[in-house]
């Protein structure tokens, strides 16, 4: 096409909305660079429409490098995109065409449906191994389509039948191979993955370790797929909380990886995103945030820009930053991450709810309660369609709604939550599994907050007993276990037993938090509270002071929190008979409760009385009566 015409098109686009921008593509061809046993193009003005136009056809095959990209100068909108055509000879892309098909195997119609299953086009793939299927005259071939339908079924979040497939294609191979025969690997893996994506950990364990047993029988040392098979090991006992035994599998398969994928590959970004998750359980965020956006920077490359691992990857940067306590850049990630999920994604796929749910996460950090409580409850509707009543996952979700509604001062619905978590816990993870200690913790607390003393320490010293036993020494939820004994022990007036639990618990976070982290400011704030109760108020107003400026730095304005900072500071100047100044911060208090709480929570209550106790002691007997 004559540039000019080109042109036209563009700027006629452009008149008509305001907000796209033209793109006119500039092919080059050296026909002295193109092999003489393949013509990629063919001159067509003699059977144009147009003959003027001088049509050139390319065949559906033929690969364009990206010279450069430019803006027109006349005009910022329009850009040009300068192509040269390559051929055989483009060493790179020789490279490139090479790795692809030693990846992708097989021949024809096969190898399509497998790169089709890469880049994530799902529904066609489907469409293609059906038909197939429905022409296949081997049961060899029968076995390669049903283990590709599996496969696709499981990257579709269908795990059931995924598994379904995978075990018709595992009942074939039997009937015709020996018990150990390579290719029997891969399915035993992929099977053992459904169940692991299904919650079910003690089924998949002994199937990926008959896959890996087959597999270093067969392949050599540093085999890719041998990666994918410690890979896989060390993520099932990531989930079963055995962090220890889970850290060296994925860090031999990155070893091997590193060796035999180019450096771009996808899957190395599965084991960076993989050590890097395993890091953030095991609470060393220092660690995990730049092996996740290693990750993020290969699947960039790699992938297409709607791709479900580039979610994942966008999902995991948000946890981090999330447990680094910054709440609003977490936020960020989830939200691209969900934007990506509900576009490639069939919407009732267990992806989507992990990112209704870390959004949830993100907001209940936040303080937006009810915006928490929305999200939590979408992604619950997704996993009791998509998941067996044991899962984990589901357990996961009760937990976080009981959170919401613990923090909106509805305990009864909350206990409900947390007992149905605990339940399907229990059932479904070893006795020592990190959510089970998560659990006991949130009951122990509830039973705080309703003034049960008696009920809350067992809870409490039991959750920390499953902590020390399946955490490192410095894990932030050891800290946030001692700091709650702390809060039991002074409810319960043991100032001194607090104080210990209260200072163990900030000599974790000083470890292995970042500056400015929210539960500094908690901690602080714990330890004012313990002086204040020993009549030490210089010193409960000094860490006071402390907890309150990180709390003003780290928290959103008007975050609970930092209503509950307030009114300690209030409660120290009011014992101080400073009731000017602690009228100032009760008040505070009292303008974000009303904001973020609901009408009946009783941090309310606290701050109506105490702000009446004040106007008491002042003599104003008739506003005291008011509040």
């Amino acid at each position: 096409m004559e540039p000019k015409v080109g042109m036209k098109f563009v700027e006629r686009s452009m008149r008509r909305n305001e907000d796209i921008v033209g793109v006119i593509f500039i092919m080059t061809v050296d026909q002295s660079k193109i092999s003489t046993s393949n013509t990629p193009f063919a001159l067509i003005d003699e059977h144009s429409a147009i003959r003027s136009e001088q049509e050139i056809l390319f065949t559906m095959h033929t690969v364009f490098r990206v010279v450069e990209i430019n803006q027109t100068v006349k005009d910022k909108r329009p850009w040009e995109v300068h192509l040269a055509i390559t051929d055989d000879n483009d060493q790179q892309l020789s490279a490139l065409t090479n790795r692809i098909k030693e990846e992708i195997g097989g021949t024809g119609w096969y190898r399509m449906g497998t790169l089709m299953l890469r880049v994530g086009h799902f529904d066609p793939a489907e469409e293609l191994y059906n038909e197939l299927l429905e022409i296949a005259s081997t049961d060899t071939e029968r076995a390669i389509i049903y283990h590709q339908l599996g496969w696709l079924k499981d990257q579709q979040g269908k795990y059931p039948e995924a598994a379904k497939f995978y075990e018709k294609s595992l009942e074939i191979k039997r009937n015709t191979i020996q018990e150990d025969d390579p290719s029997l690997a891969a399915t035993y893996a992929n099977i053992g993955g459904v169940y692991k994506n299904m919650g079910e950990n003690s089924k998949a364990l002994p199937l990926q370790e008959k896959a890996n047993k087959i597999m270093e029988i067969s392949l050599p040392p540093n085999h890719p797929n041998l990666a994918s098979s410690y890979n896989n090991i060390g993520t099932v006992y990531q989930n079963m909380g055995e962090y220890s035994k889970a850290l060296p599998l994925l860090e031999k398969a990155l070893k091997i990886r590193e060796i035999s994928l180019p450096p771009n590959h996808p899957s190395l970004a599965t084991s960076n995103n993989n050590i890097g998750q395993l890091y953030q359980n095991m609470g060393e965020y220092s660690k995990a945030l730049p092996l996740l956006e290693k990750a993020l920077k290969i699947w960039e490359i790699s992938l297409p820009a709607n791709h479900p691992d580039l979610a994942t990857s966008y999902n995991n940067i948000g946890l981090a930053y999330k447990s680094m306590g910054k709440y609003q850049k977490a936020l960020e990630f989830y939200e691209k991450s969900l934007r990506i999920r509900e576009t490639s994604l069939p919407p009732n796929h267990p992806d989507l709810e992990t990112s209704y749910n870390s959004i949830g996460l993100a907001y209940n950090s936040m303080g937006e309660y009810p915006k928490a409580l929305e999200f939590y409850e979408k992604s619950l509707r997704i996993r009791e369609i998509s998941l067996p009543a044991n899962d984990p996952n589901l357990g996961t979700s009760y937990n976080n709604l009981g959170v919401v509604y613990n923090s909106m001062g509805e305990y009864s619905k909350a206990l409900e939550f947390y007992e149905k978590s605990l339940q399907i816990r229990e059932i479904s993870l070893p006795a020592n599994h990190p959510s089970l200690a998560t659990s006991n913790n949130n009951i122990g607390q509830l039973y705080q907050n309703m003034g049960e003393y008696s009920k809350a320490l067992p809870l409490l010293e039991k959750s920390l007993k499953i902590w020390e036993i399946s955490l490192p020494a410095n894990h932030p939820d050891l800290a946030t276990s001692y700091n709650n004994i702390g809060l039991a022990y002074n409810s319960m007036g043991e100032y001194a037993k607090a104080l210990e639990f209260y200072e163990k618990s900030l000599e974790i976070r000083d470890i292995s938090l970042p500056e400015n982290h929210p539960h500094f400011a908690e901690s602080y704030n714990n330890i004012g509270l313990v002086y204040y109760n020993m009549g030490e108020y210089s010193t409960a107003h000094s860490y006071l002071e402390k907890s309150l400026k990180i709390g003003e730095i780290s928290l959103p304005p008007n975050h609970p929190d930092l209503a509950a900072s307030y009114s300690s500071i209030g409660v120290v100047y009011n014992s101080m008979g400073k009731y000017q100044q602690a009228l100032e911060f009760y008040e505070k208090s009292l303008k974000i409760r009303e904001i973020s709480l609901p009408p009946n929570h009783s941090d309310l209550g606290t701050s109506y009385c105490s702000i009446g106790s004040v106007y008491n002691e002042v003599g104003d007997y008739p506003k005291a009566l008011e509040f």
